[in-house]
């Protein structure tokens, strides 16, 4: 092995293959155009590529690979949602996050820890003793437990009485776990890639051709391209991007801001969260703690960090863990969610024939990840809608059949 490397190292040219396609010119046409390169979009072309044997496929990304939500959410991936068709899907998606390493042979660093939530009043615990029935029945395993179960699990929370909203009881969802966010995008990316799909990074959509009711051509800072169909999966600019291809959507873009501290020892393993207190945190395989909440009161397309988030989500998560008032505050980011009135998703067909939605993902989208790729591939490739996303249409909103998750949120929006 240490020969291996110093043969790798002393090489004098580059022995390795590269992770994703190197740069070239746009092709006048591509049978499948996906805006957006996070783990959505390439999750999409991964699958029409590898299972459906559709490469003619341009994935375009304004930025670098992954740099929206991808980048900049808390990696939490859980199935212990409200609705039968929210949990179908979910629990789906946390089956496939399973075996994703191996599915395309590159560490996404999953791990099996758990999600806590925290009740704070009867009305809580009420709500989490049907959410886990309701769990149970789709077979996803949640369960309620009291305050002893809660102190031993999670010894350093504090269990005080005295506290302002005392912990009373919790909702543990055994299936919850996390996974590298940007490990994700690349491992998709790459498998692609290697299957003829073409990535291209610092390639801004700047206008959608829509002729006959069909999309003929999109326009990028790189020129123009005609293609069979469209795919956006672009997360915070949904409604920016649709309103290209004159499709509205009932989308609201917020920020959502979260910060991580300096590394520590492990001293906690499950996911820890209190809708009451607007806030939520788990401790990295590196040590860190990832604190995050709710998002932003007020609608707005950037991605800035703030002071005043930066307070609130401190003091709530020092209501839970006390002894974190003396750690170090090592980053803070944002993303921008795309909110539903209902807050479940976005997916399917559109008005324009050709012109496929993967959006409204608000704080749901990386833990969907895997399913999104199968299903919206599998849409592209039969022109059929799956039958496990059929709830999501958008046309829902004008039947009146929302799909509402809003209970459902980690830290309560």
């Amino acid at each position: 092995m240490p020969f291996g490397l110093l043969k790798y190292g002393l090489n004098s040219e580059y022995p390795a293959q590269h992770h994703f396609s190197p740069a070239t010119e746009l092709k006048k046409h591509y049978d499948v155009v996906i805006i957006g390169a996070g783990g959505h979009g390439t999750g999409i072309a991964y699958h029409l590529a590898k299972y459906h044997g559709i490469t003619n496929v341009a994935v375009l990304e304004k930025s670098y690979l992954g740099s929206g939500n991808t980048a900049r959410n808390t990696a939490v991936i859980r199935s212990n949602y409200l609705t039968e068709e929210g949990v179908t899907f979910y629990r789906e998606s946390v089956k496939l996050w399973q075996d994703l390493s191996n599915e395309f042979n590159y560490n996404v660093m999953m791990e099996n820890r758990g999600q806590l939530t925290l009740a704070h009043s009867d009305a809580a615990i009420r709500s989490f003793r049907w959410r886990a029935e309701v769990n149970q029945h789709m077979g996803v395993r949640s369960e309620l437990i009291d305050r002893q179960q809660i102190a031993e699990m999670v010894p350093n929370l504090n269990m005080s009485e005295d506290s302002r909203f005392p912990i009373m009881a919790g909702l543990w969802h055994a299936d919850g776990a996390t996974a590298r966010h940007d490990a994700v995008a690349w491992g998709y990316a790459k498998g692609a890639c290697e299957r003829g799909v073409e990535l291209h990074q610092l390639t801004e959509v700047e206008d959608i051709e829509v002729t006959g009711g069909r999309v003929t051509a999109v326009k990028t800072n790189r020129g123009r391209i005609e293609c069979g169909c469209v795919v956006q999966a672009v997360a915070g600019a949904s409604s920016v991007v649709a309103k290209m291809a004159g499709i509205p959507l009932p989308i609201h873009s917020y920020p959502l801001q979260a910060m991580v501290t300096q590394p520590y020892k492990p001293i906690l393993t499950p996911h820890v969260s209190s809708p009451h207190l607007h806030v939520y945190t788990h401790q990295t395989s590196r040590g860190e703690f990832v604190i995050g909440g709710g998002s932003d009161p007020y609608p707005l397309y950037n991605t800035r960090a703030t002071l005043d988030q930066r307070e609130s989500l401190t003091a709530a998560a020092l209501e839970l863990f006390p002894f974190l008032a003396q750690a170090r505050m090592l980053r803070q980011w944002a993303g921008t969610t795309d909110m539903t009135p209902d807050y479940s998703p976005i997916m399917g067909l559109s008005p324009v024939e050709n012109y496929y939605l993967d959006a409204g993902w608000g704080t749901w989208g990386f833990k969907a990840t895997p399913i999104c790729g199968k299903t919206m591939a599998e849409l592209v490739a039969t022109k059929k809608v799956p039958e496990i996303i059929k709830p999501f249409e958008l046309e829902r909103f004008y039947k009146f059949e929302q799909i509402n998750e809003a209970g459902a949120t980690a830290a309560s929006h």
